[in-house]
């Protein structure tokens, strides 16, 4: 294979175009085979591995910065960056990350792994590097779906506003197939619109406008506009990226690697301000099965390649039974909607857009824009369920405690990918929802510890009206815990198990969510030492059952909290804060004051100290200090 050979980005510029058709095809064949076993985002990245080869072609990529978006389509770009050796190690504990990380190789411009934020941040880059008065050239590259993204079109203005030169911004528009209109024609206005010549042409007929009578400049500029605007929009779409302050380039196919490579050379080599390269590409190129499905292909786990299904289907997961409840309530309740950002499928609402179609609001990468939407809907009588993962709530905090909490509206927020999520790593672990949310006022927050308590939890949200509701829970299988729910209400805590035999201390572990299958087993390990506590499921993080938690203060030595997220700010400290006068000892278990990595979960709970093991022996060195 001609990718063994290629060892330094250095050599690519030298390869003919048979060497780079069959170095593209190596690569496909590598990250399918890597994420195979490995799971991770495979359809993004087969879909930008001639745009990968074209970039490196042309820019010396330690001089100049490209910021992936996201980065979940940069797969190639790591093994093309002296990381293909170390590339069976994606997204494993201790291996490379499945995002771009610059802790990880100075070949990655930006940390990245939420949507919508590369163009501030080549933006960025281009800015400082204009005051350090270097001379390199910034690029971002975006998809598509990552302009729904308010944040994207702040910084477009704002780029069109600075007009900075060798700033770039690559569209990768993977939304549709090679429409026709990447032909003959198209090629050829791209081409034009990138040469020397015809900016030359533009500036000689700017110059010439100044000499003009002021009384007709004007008149003459503006036909002039309009002359240029007319030619495009009659061939090139994306006209709004002139409108604000852009030289627009393509269409163009992404997957003709020589064309790419012409084209980034004739736009390297000329001032004209901003330009965005409009670069059509199919997700999941090369790879039948994610070609077919390239939404199921986004992001997998691991899968047999020869046929694209899961090596190890799972038992249902929270996000599915969430999905399936909903649309059982949705039957019966007509005023019920779903909203997610993007993430119909990853949130389990796939049967409820089937199901109700017209109901389903897919609002695209705009977490904010969710949130105020659903809103807006809940004020006429609306009853939305807003799904969106615990990492991605955090872009939308500000809607949440102005447009929903202020003003105590019934929306109900699903926080999928609560807690630790594993190998998508630190920018997807959902670490920090309980301390974000915990302060604000008119939330009830919900954490289940099996699916028949999610169940429970969603239809009393479902009839509750008198202010926000956000349930989190994690990902993968959901707990078989099967437990009398009927009369479920928030504040109110289970008793998991009693008090055992006569002890000289009495103990108490209160566990929020998924924590308490945590607590059991610190339990488990404690008992064989004769160690027996109370063990009591929170179920309800706000409010806090306050009576059970002040009477344990009482009665109990020791307290001992367990959540899946983090301490500061954390259900723990609002409880240590609840019983700061009693006479118990509380220390809190949760995640540290650090950023989780990637890795399979119980490889980072033993990194973390978060395991039954060392749980229990912390708990031990505690009661017997």
């Amino acid at each position: 294979m001609i990718l063994d050979q290629i060892t330094k980005p250095a050599q690519i510029p030298p390869l003919s175009d048979t060497e780079l058709s069959e170095l593209a095809a190596d690569i496909r064949r590598r990250i399918i085979e890597v994420v195979s076993k490995n799971g991770g985002h495979i359809a993004p990245s087969l879909g930008t591995v001639e745009l990968t080869l074209a970039l490196l072609a042309v820019f010396d990529p330690l001089l100049n910065r490209v910021v992936w978006d996201v980065g979940h389509q940069s797969y190639a770009w790591k093994i093309l960056t002296e990381r293909n050796a170390r590339f069976d190690t994606l997204r494993q504990f201790g291996g490379i990350s499945g995002f771009p990380n610059r802790h990880e190789s100075p070949y990655d411009a930006f940390t990245t792994g939420h949507s919508s934020t590369s163009v501030s941040a080549a933006l960025g880059i281009a800015a400082a590097r204009d005051l350090l008065k270097e001379d390199y050239h910034s690029i971002a590259v975006i998809g598509d779906g990552a302009l729904t993204g308010g944040m994207s079109f702040e910084a477009l203005n704002y780029a069109g506003h600075l007009q900075p030169d060798k700033f770039i911004v690559i569209l990768n528009d993977n939304a549709m197939s090679i429409s026709k209109n990447v032909g003959g024609l198209q090629r050829y206005m791209a081409h034009m619109y990138a040469s020397k010549s015809y900016n030359k042409l533009k500036k000689q007929v700017w110059d010439l406008s100044h000499s003009l009578p002021s009384s007709i400049r004007r008149r003459f500029i503006y036909g002039a506009q309009k002359l240029e605007e007319s030619m495009m929009n009659i061939l090139v779409p994306n006209i709004i990226f002139e409108d604000l302050g852009f030289k627009y380039v393509g269409p163009i196919d992404g997957h003709n690697t020589p064309q790419l490579i012409s084209i980034l050379k004739r736009v390297k080599n000329y001032m004209v301000g901003p330009v965005l390269l409009h670069v059509v590409t199919q997700k999941g190129r090369g790879y039948r099965p994610a070609e077919k499905d390239s939404s199921s292909f986004h992001g997998v786990a691991p899968f047999t390649p020869s046929s694209g299904k899961s090596a190890t289907p799972e038992a249902k997961s929270y996000g599915e039974i969430m999905g399936e409840t909903l649309v059982q309530l949705a039957e019966k309740q007509d005023n019920i909607v779903a909203i997610t950002a993007a993430m119909c499928t990853g949130c389990g609402l796939g049967k409820f857009e089937k199901r109700f179609p017209n109901r389903l609001f897919d609002v695209g990468i705009a977490e904010q824009h969710a949130v105020t939407l659903a809103a807006g809907m809940s004020t006429k009588g609306i009853k939305p369920f807003v799904a969106i993962y615990s990492t991605f709530m955090q872009r939308a905090l500000d809607q949440l405690i102005h447009d929903v909490a202020l003003p105590r509206l019934p929306v109900v927020f699903c926080l999928d990918r609560a807690g630790i999520v594993g190998e998508d790593g630190a920018t997807h672990q959902g670490a920090f929802d309980i301390s974000y949310l915990s302060a604000v006022p008119n939330l009830t927050i919900l954490a289940p510890s099996s699916a028949a308590e999610l169940k429970a939890m969603l239809v009393w949200a479902a009839s509750y009206d008198e202010g926000p509701v956000a349930i989190r829970y994690p990902r993968g299988a959901a707990h078989q815990r099967q437990i009398a729910l009927k009369d479920f209400q928030p504040g109110k805590a289970e008793i998991v198990s009693e008090l055992g035999a006569a002890q000289k201390q009495i103990i108490a572990f209160v566990a929020a969510g998924d924590a308490l299958l945590l607590a059991q087993d610190t339990a488990a390990i404690l008992a064989e030492q004769g160690i027996k506590p109370i063990i009591i499921n929170l179920r309800s993080l706000k409010p806090l059952d306050e009576t059970l938690l002040k009477a344990l203060g009482q009665s109990c030595h020791y307290i001992f909290t367990f959540e899946p997220g983090s301490i500061i700010s954390g259900v723990g400290a609002r409880i240590m804060q609840l019983l700061s006068g009693s006479a118990a000892r509380i220390q809190n278990f949760g995640f540290p004051d650090r950023f989780i990595p990637h890795g399979a979960t119980p490889a980072l709970g033993e990194l973390i100290g978060y395991n039954a093991p060392q749980l229990a022996q912390k708990v031990i060195d505690t009661i017997d200090a």
